[in-house]
């Protein structure tokens, strides 16, 4: 099994929508009259996952779209907290191009939750064979002005309903092949229903946390996004991560939009 760590694309954002900030600001992590100095790029990652029982991909990056009107794809609220980039090369079909593989050649698309960032390249994929989220996601980006509905306009998507499973703040989620190598852990707080995965290498696992924090460092220092569904549940996501992470078995975890991380593949022997 191969797991390949993708940089598709970069999003500049203010640092309280990374690492939440206390102060006399309401909304920091819009970035509304707060200076340059307060702003900082991050990369948007995607995963492929080589699996035995199929091809694996985790999450889109951002469209092709972005570098030809950005004010349209993303509307006019989002363009205002945040702009994206994607140099040449690194949207998701490119990706899959230069590997010689097909979008409708990938099983699964595993959407971890459904802000721009993470299903923006949709429309690349919607000859995937299968595309999922969590049912506790989909039903609250449906209702909540916050999501951007038209990236996934007319594109199939399925839900999955979470079970009991041994592992997560919550211990929910499902056992994805149902032979123990690819869990997709319920971890909601940065959004009602997002999930991070643990696969299981021959080592040991990796843990892909999506953005229940945004850095290394977030778990460490116990520092939440600024963007929250819910507070509470974000912090105890993030408490699971930091438990998670100190396992004798936990190989390395990767938040989504680590500055300290470049891509990168890891090889089960």
């Amino acid at each position: 099994m191969r797991v390949h760590i993708w940089h598709t694309g970069r999003v500049y954002i203010d640092q309280a929508l990374a690492f939440r900030e206390r102060g006399m600001h309401p909304i920091p992590y819009s970035g509304w009259f707060r200076g340059e100095s307060k702003k900082m790029w991050v990369p948007v990652s995607t995963y492929l996952i080589e699996h035995p029982k199929g091809l694996v991909l985790v999450d889109t990056g951002w469209n092709e779209e972005i570098r030809i009107n950005q004010k349209k794809h993303l509307g006019r609220l989002a363009y205002s907290m945040f702009r994206g980039e994607l140099p040449h090369g690194e949207s998701i079909s490119e990706k899959l191009n230069f590997m010689g593989i097909k979008s409708s050649e990938i099983d699964f698309v595993l959407l971890t939750h459904l802000h721009s960032d993470h299903v923006s390249g949709l429309s690349h994929l919607q000859d995937a064979k299968k595309i999922y989220t969590s049912e506790l996601e989909w039903k609250a980006a449906n209702k909540n002005a916050g999501y951007i509905k038209s990236m996934w306009e007319g594109i199939p998507i399925d839900t999955f309903s979470l079970e009991d499973i041994p592992y997560g703040p919550f211990n929910k989620g499902i056992d994805f092949f149902g032979d123990g190598t690819l869990f997709l852990v319920h971890t909601p707080g940065h959004s009602e229903g997002m999930f991070s995965l643990l696969v299981q290498l021959n080592d040991g696992w990796l843990l892909l946390a999506s953005d229940v924090g945004y850095a290394k460092k977030s778990w460490e220092q116990m520092i939440l996004p600024g963007v929250t569904s819910n507070k509470a549940n974000a912090k105890k996501s993030l408490e699971w991560i930091r438990s998670f992470s100190k396992r004798e078995d936990c190989l390395r975890v990767i938040a989504n939009h680590d500055s300290e991380i470049s891509p990168f593949t890891i090889e089960s022997r």
